[in-house]
Order: C-alpha cells, then structure tokens, then sequence
C-alpha cells in the first residue's frame, strides 16, 4: 500500500472529491469502530487533535477518564469504492491516545506497534500473508441472518456451483481498488465456505489490512443480499474457518529464517522462532482463537491443528514450513480464525517467536506423520500437547504466559480475561439444543 503523507491525503481528497472521513479503530475484542467527520475537520483529524468519548468502546476506560484522542496514519488512506464518486467517502486507521497524549495502553494498535518495535531493536522486520476463510449465507425475507448456504461447491469450484463467485468478484475488486494486491480468491473445502488471500506486507500493515478485509467483505457481501461471517465453526459437521498466518523475519533485504547450508535450510533464527510459537501456543490460543465458538473448530478431523508440533512437509501439525525457501522461507502458524483481533493477534505471535529467539529455544524434531493417525501414548511418548480444549482453558493458559501478558499490556489483558470469562460464564449457563435432543426423552 502506499506510503501516504498528511500532504498527500489533502491533495487526494481534493482530487477524489472526498466529502467524509470515516476514522476507524478497534476495540479490544477486534470489532472495527469509526468516527465519521466531514472533510473541514480533516486537518484536526490529522492533528490528532479530535477527541471521543472512550468509556462506550468495549474495554477502553471508565466513565471518569473517558477523553480519547484519535491519531490517524496518513499511510492508511483509502477510498471506499462502493461509495459515489461524487461525495466519496474515504478511511483513516487510528492510534488512540489518552488525555495526557500518550498512546493508550488499550489501544490494539499501539500495542502491536510496541512489540514491533521490539523486533527492530533486534534488528528484525516481521512480515505476514494470511489466508483468511469465512462463510456466504443468505439472509431471510427480514434481511437476517441465516445458515443457510447458497451453494454446495467444494474446493476449487466454479460457477454454476460457486454461487458465491459473484459475490467473491465484486470483493476483490472493492479490495484492490483499496490498495490490496490480490493473490489468489477460491471456493474453500465447505459448502457456502471461501478464501482471498492478498499479498504479504509488514505486520502493521497487515492487520489494518486485515480489519478491513473483514470489513469490506462484510459490505460486499450485503450489496448481494448474502451475510459474511468470520466466525470459526457456523455448522457442525462441516470445516470451519482458519486464518493460516504465514510469518517471516528480514533483517534489512536478507530473509533471517533461511539459511542454505542449515538442516531443512532453515535458520538457528527460525528454529528458536518455532520453538517461541510453540512455547506460548497454549498461551496466545484465547488472542489467536478468542471466541467460545473458536474451539468448535479445534477438533480432530476437520483439518484444523490441535496438537503443539511442526512439520516441513504436513499440514496436519500447529506449525507448517511451506517448501519455498530463499526470500519466501517462512513459517505458517495454522490455528489461528479469522474472529481474532489482527493486532493483539500478531503481537503475540511476534512477541512469542522473538522469545523464542532471545532465549534460543530450540523445537524438538519435526513431526513427518499424519497428527491424527497419531494415538495419545504416542503423542505422550513424542511429548506432543494439544491446545486449550475451550476457551475456559485457553484464558486459564493466558494468566500463566508471563511472555504473553507483557505482549498485551496490564490493561489489554486484564480486560480482555474479564470479556472472556463473561462470555464462557453466559455460554457455561445455557441450556443448548443438543441436550434437549439427547436427554429430554431419556431422562
């Protein structure tokens, strides 16, 4: 994406007649919030001088200390194509910043940012390409919601099966025209189920990109009358929805994952990487997997990585090395959805693989096998643990990663267990169909 200056979003505003600024964050959760002003107030904006009420935003402040001010990034400016061209309305990401003009301690971008800055003292650059999957379903005659999908292609389908292709067409088109480089856009394994994969950029970058994936396909998706959704495991029985998380280290234009003479010609750097997301997996699951729903999808045999191993030539594993090696030697975290925050998600990840690298925390031996043809005593002798089971589990695991919680922050972390036991607390109380349907009439 471009590398926009304030002077260069002031000129494009005049030319692209753009009439409204949406200022756009998220929340802890990863739940994209806007500010929409019109176009005099553009240099305040860019100021950073406008302020919000923050003691509305879901893990933000108290009521007493809620003034927050909105630091947009120039580079982040896009026009939303779907809009008039004539009055357009265009998008800023925002830092948020407290009373005192310091980066808030809850702010996910600031966070992100913090961990990033890091690595660059550590003289590294992470970059990322994720594959985000999410479902099309249509909507009811009242313009809700169902699970009801449109179509019943598989892997690789096309038109007339992919019913979706129109729908997936306009997204990419709405993206690129956004400033995203679009790789690759197919029908996933599920029926109603798809995948556009966009091309790698620095961690920052990306998940601004990512928050706006979710958020144009979203849009797109409802011009066609059909509802997106991220949500990991809508359908029993069927694949959920992963955001395979490909991640690398450059130390200036020098990959620091590949090294030609290495076993597997991968670095020490990207072994103690490995051996850093290994460690903290069960730490980071409730950031990368935040939902109750998120360990719907958790579950042996749906393709989904359960079990704590790496491999360079499966993908039945957490952790996957993608043959390419030179520039493109990487690593592919596989158990991350697309329901996370992308910056507390990547933070962790990051923060994870660099104490890996501080600490020269090497991975046993890679696992060549299929995972699940695996049995527990030999996954026990292997000494291979499987991730949280749910997300009770998953929180109880993020209390104890004192690597993680310094990733997050006090304040990040101590919100976010808070939201989540409430939502495992609401989720634990209820009385779900599949009881009724199994014990109602035996008991």
């Amino acid at each position: 994406m471009p590398a926009y200056t304030k002077e260069d979003v002031k000129r494009l505003v005049d030319e692209l007649n753009v009439k409204f600024i949406r200022l756009q964050f998220t929340d802890i959760l990863g739940i994209i919030k806007n500010v929409a002003i019109p176009i005099d107030q553009l240099d305040k904006a860019l100021d950073g001088e406008l302020m919000f009420d923050g003691s509305s935003i879901e893990g933000f402040v108290r009521i007493e200390e809620s003034d927050m001010y909105l630091k947009p990034d120039p580079s982040t400016f896009a026009v939303f194509p779907w809009k008039p061209k004539e009055g357009a309305v265009a998008r800023l990401m925002c830092d948020i910043y407290d009373h005192n003009g310091e980066p808030f301690k809850g702010c996910p971008r600031c966070t992100l940012k913090k961990v990033i800055a890091e690595a660059e003292e550590m003289g590294f650059v992470m970059n990322v390409g994720p594959e985000p999957e999410f479902f099309l379903f249509n909507r009811d005659e009242k313009g809700k919601a169902t699970t009801e999908t449109h179509d019943q292609a598989g892997y690789f389908d096309l038109a007339p099966v992919d019913l979706g292709e129109h729908a997936r067409r306009d997204m990419v088109l709405a993206l690129e025209e956004m400033g995203f480089e679009i790789e690759a856009s197919h029908h996933e394994v599920a029926p109603g189920q798809h995948e556009i994969d966009f091309k790698y950029a620095d961690a920052l970058t990306m998940a601004d990109m990512i928050a706006t994936f979710r958020f144009v396909v979203r849009t797109i998706a409802l011009q066609h009358n059909l509802h997106a959704t991220f949500m990991p495991k809508p359908i029993h029985g069927i694949n959920g929805s992963g955001m395979h998380t490909h991640q690398s280290l450059f130390k200036g234009n020098e990959n620091a994952f590949y090294d030609p003479h290495a076993k597997y010609q991968l670095s020490d750097v990207a072994l103690y990487y490995i051996g850093g997301l290994m460690k903290h997996a069960k730490g980071f699951t409730a950031i990368t997997n935040p939902l109750v729903n998120s360990y719907k999808r958790l579950v042996p045999g749906y393709e989904a990585p359960v079990y704590i191993a790496w491999s360079e030539c499966n993908r039945s594993p957490l952790i996957r090395v993608p043959a390419r090696r030179g520039r493109g030697t990487r690593v592919e975290l596989r158990s991350p959805d697309p329901s996370c925050n992308p910056y507390l998600a990547l933070a962790v990840m990051l923060k994870s693989g660099l104490d890996g690298i501080k600490n020269k925390i090497m991975p046993p031996e890679p696992v060549n096998r299929n995972m699940y043809d695996i049995d527990a005593d030999d996954r026990a002798e292997l000494n291979i643990e499987s991730l949280p089971g749910n997300l009770y589990e998953a929180i109880q695991e993020l209390k104890k990663d004192e690597v993680i919680c310094e990733a997050l922050g006090e304040h990040i972390c101590k919100h976010f267990i808070e939201a989540k036991k409430i939502e495992w607390d609401i989720y634990r109380a209820q009385v779900h169909q599949w009881e009724i349907d199994q014990y109602l009439e035996v008991f």
